[in-house]
């Protein structure tokens, strides 16, 4: 593998052994230090004694030698009386018995006069070099001995504090929830129903009812917290379900239609589901779903598949290379073998096994390489008619939790799927979206309520999962709590709400990385563009001859602009009524429109009507061709017409002839 020490198994300590043989070999050294310490003193003590017989026996021998100089001269012997002896002095029969008494003691003889008091032999330097090298030797072993000592004294001590902390952390869970900061994400205004997070913990994707999908890089992200895209890509429908793969290279999108889809890092397009045929009556015939789809997944362990269920009664897999047809299908069955819909469905943590929970309330599981038959099923998981929304195995694959439509939160155990292992009731929960998951060290599990409009505010739960008690609530905010993911390795709590916020709980201690890369950083200074007097068009590849040079400030050419005598002239104002100086009125300046404002327009008859249809009578009379000759055959006689003319005669005469007729 290109290790030199690859494989080869770890060196193991035996302290106690350890403390044993140091604790041997300190006591060594000490009794060799101690022995060596009593010979130093002896050998003192012997050349003590043979120090002072030998100085005796010298001062015998000045004292006749300074008698013999006096009597030869006495000059000499008062200069030599003041100088000091130089050399050995002469051998006595003291000095010489003094070295055979204390051969005894010594195995070589004192050869010679004895040494001064000064004076040290080479074997005796020696033999001190050997005894202070044992001593260094001694001390320092004495002393990494006690280092040795205080640093183990210290190591379990801080071992046995090490040990009490973990206790008492592991038995109050509540320190181990990160939840002393929090950040928020403005989603938008309507309710998140999607959230994921990529498995290494650098961007985050939410979405939502108002149909966006918004992409959110801790790493890139300042203190302004803002989303750096957003985008539909599933236009008219709302998201129901994000998630990333498990290397983080693509997202999975699942909205209110039927058809899935698969997106980039960026957010670009990779697939879409076909959709089915829905005139189909057996729904493993056609190659796709042909109702909404409620939810999906990735596989844990193999990056290409995915998994979706359907209102149209079917749990597909899913092939990203293969977008023309799905790759296996699910159906689950009611008691009667009637077809059920199923509203949720996941993968085991291994990948061998797909679960769904159903309408019925019940929850279905499968082997994922045998679709016709049920592997585990509990047929009243959940009350009948309710939307189990959220399916999530725990991490060491033995437990299954389950959130139920009717205010209901489960664990179950696989191996003994027949009932509940614990069960609390009373998390209402308006969203069919709402979920739960476990913690990553599995020991707590999280869910969040709903609250309608005005009442009370939405809360994360948290339940230890072997006795199923509620340690710790979060009030997150005055709306209901939709989402909730606890991501393992940035030990981070990430939750969508329905007033469209998504909230990030985290530690400075007990996280790492994600919010707590944004939260560190100054907001960007916005910069304020200089408008431009007018509008250039900029070709990038013109030659330099023919570019126009860019304008740095509009002070200048504003000025400039206030001498031009065409620039700053007032603009004329609008012409109303005619035309004069050569300009048309407001009416237009084209030809037609002169038209029609002279001719048209300005024909006024002032004349009375019945004059002007009366001017005609007399030549329709003199020449009656259109209306008399119409009517000569057809007309009728008129019989009343003289005796109207005779009484108007009569009514145009005087009294007195009225009388008389």
């Amino acid at each position: 593998m290109g290790f030199s020490g690859f494989g080869k198994k770890a060196r193991t300590f035996d302290l106690e052994a350890l403390f044993a043989q140091t604790r041997r070999t300190a006591a060594e050294r000490s009794r060799k230090v101690l022995e060596a310490r009593e010979r130093e003193e002896e050998e003192k003590e012997f050349k003590g004694q043979c120090d002072d017989s030998a100085a005796s026996g010298s001062n015998v021998v000045s004292a006749g030698s300074a008698v013999t100089s006096r009597d030869t001269d006495s000059n000499e012997s008062e200069a030599s009386s003041d100088e000091d002896l130089i050399g050995p002095p002469a051998p006595s029969q003291t000095a010489i018995q003094g070295p055979a008494v204390c051969s005894d003691d010594d195995d070589d003889e004192l050869i010679g006069p004895p040494l001064p008091p000064g004076y040290k032999n080479s074997d005796d330097e020696e033999d001190d070099d050997d005894v202070q090298e044992e001593d260094n030797g001694c001390v320092l072993a004495l002393t990494l001995f006690s280092i040795f000592s205080a640093m183990l004294s210290d190591a379990f001590q801080n071992y046995d504090i090490g040990m009490g902390i973990r206790n008492s952390f592991y038995k109050n869970p509540v320190k181990k929830i990160p939840d002393s900061h929090e950040i928020t994400l403005q989603h938008g205004t309507k309710t998140v129903s999607a959230l994921g997070l990529d498995p290494s913990g650098a961007r985050l994707v939410t979405g939502g009812y108002d149909y966006d999908v918004k992409f959110w890089d801790f790493a890139g992200m300042d203190a302004s917290l803002q989303a750096f895209r957003s985008l539909q890509p599933c236009e008219c429908h709302q998201i129901k379900s994000l998630q990333y793969s498990s290397t983080g290279d693509v997202i999975l999108v699942v909205s209110g239609n039927s058809q899935a889809k698969v997106l980039d890092r960026d957010g670009f397009p990779v697939m879409e589901c076909v959709k089915g045929d829905q005139y189909i009556v057996d729904m493993a015939n056609t190659k796709g779903h042909t109702a909404m789809l409620n939810t999906g997944c990735w596989h844990p362990k193999i990056k290409e598949e995915f998994l979706t269920c359907s209102n149209d009664g079917t749990v597909r897999t899913w092939d990203v290379n293969n977008e023309k047809k799905h790759k296996g299908v699910f159906k689950p069955r009611s008691v009667q073998g009637k077809r059920v819909i199923p509203t949720t469905c996941t993968y085991s943590r291994d990948g061998k096994l797909i679960a769904a929970g159903c309408q019925d309330g019940s929850i279905q599981i499968w082997d994922r390489n045998l679709n016709v038959h049920t592997k585990f099923h509990c047929r009243q998981a959940h009350a009948s008619g309710t939307e189990t929304s959220c399916l999530t195995f725990s991490y060491d694959g033995i437990a299954l939790a389950s959130r139920g439509g009717d205010d209901t939160l489960k664990t179950w155990d696989i191996r003994q799927f027949k009932k509940p292992l614990h069960s609390v009731d009373g998390l209402p929960t308006f969203f069919p979206m709402a979920d739960c998951c476990f913690s990553p060290d599995d020991k707590i599990l999280v869910t969040g309520t709903s609250v309608k409009k005005g009442g009370g505010n939405g809360k994360l739960i948290f339940f230890e999962r072997e006795t199923f008690q509620k340690v710790y609530e979060i009030d997150v905010t005055d709306a209901s709590v939709v989402r909730c993911l606890w991501h393992p390795k940035l030990n981070q709590i990430m939750v969508g709400t329905g007033n469209g916020l998504a909230k990030v709980y985290y530690d400075p201690i007990k996280s790492q990385r994600g919010a707590k890369l944004c939260v560190v950083k100054t907001k960007r200074k916005a910069r304020q563009a200089e408008t431009l007097t007018q509008d250039y068009i900029i070709t990038p590849h013109a030659l330099p001859m023919f570019r126009e040079p860019r304008q740095r400030s509009t002070r200048k050419q504003l000025e400039k602009d206030r001498l031009d005598p065409v620039k700053s002239h007032k603009p004329e104002p609008p012409v109303a009524g005619p035309g004069r100086g050569g300009r048309v009125g407001t009416h237009g300046g084209t030809l037609s429109s002169y038209i029609v404002k002279n001719i048209a327009l300005d024909k006024t008859d002032d004349s009375n009507p019945r004059e002007a249809i009366l001017r005609h009578a007399k030549e329709a009379e003199e020449n009656p061709y259109w209306v008399a000759p119409a009517y000569s055959k057809t007309q009728p006689k008129t019989v009343f017409a003289e005796v109207e003319q005779e009484e108007d005669e009569t009514d145009n005469k005087p009294e007195w002839k009225k009388r008389k007729i």
